[in-house]
């Protein structure tokens, strides 16, 4: 079972309020019948200059099987045209970030303008794609007990 949904109202009202309007996130979808990745829409316009950084709440979360995990990458076409970046890469979802108690699961996408020139985004530009990848973990693993209490950096030890 993998689907995207958008944020409760109350979350957004927390993280975007102000910001959007709850009726301008849009799930995140495929651009052609054989893309890899679904494209993450940004809920507001923005503009990024040279060397600055946005964090941008995208007013979604995922929920997937437990044996996978949703891979955050920029769009090609953005670090191609723009050298914009994402800050830590490759974002990774878990499985277990889904409705999380410290932030529901709502995924944000941090961007890095890292060229020459101002990048901007409107509302419903896509901003960053989703994969979603199968993993596996070793035989001999010893029992792994924990589990999620919050949201981003919440598994730190």
């Amino acid at each position: 079972m993998r689907k995207f949904e958008i944020i409760s109202y109350e979350q957004w009202e927390k993280d975007l309020k102000g910001i959007c309007l709850y009726s301008d996130i849009k799930l995140p979808s495929r651009s052609t019948k054989h893309s890899a990745g679904y494209d993450f829409k940004t809920p507001f316009d923005f503009k990024l200059e040279p060397g600055e950084i946005i964090k941008v709440p995208t007013g979604i979360k995922v929920a997937m099987n437990s044996d996978e995990f949703l891979a955050i990458l920029v769009r090609s076409s953005m670090g191609f045209k723009y050298n914009i970046r994402l800050c830590n890469q490759v974002g990774i979802i878990d499985s277990d970030y889904y409705n999380n108690e410290g932030n529901e699961g709502h995924i944000f996408i941090a961007l890095q303008n890292e060229g020459d020139k101002v990048f901007e985004a409107k509302v419903g530009d896509n901003i960053a794609q989703g994969i979603f990848i199968k993993y596996q973990t070793v035989d001999n693993e010893e029992d792994v007990s924990g589990s999620r209490k919050g949201g981003l950096g919440s598994t730190n030890k």
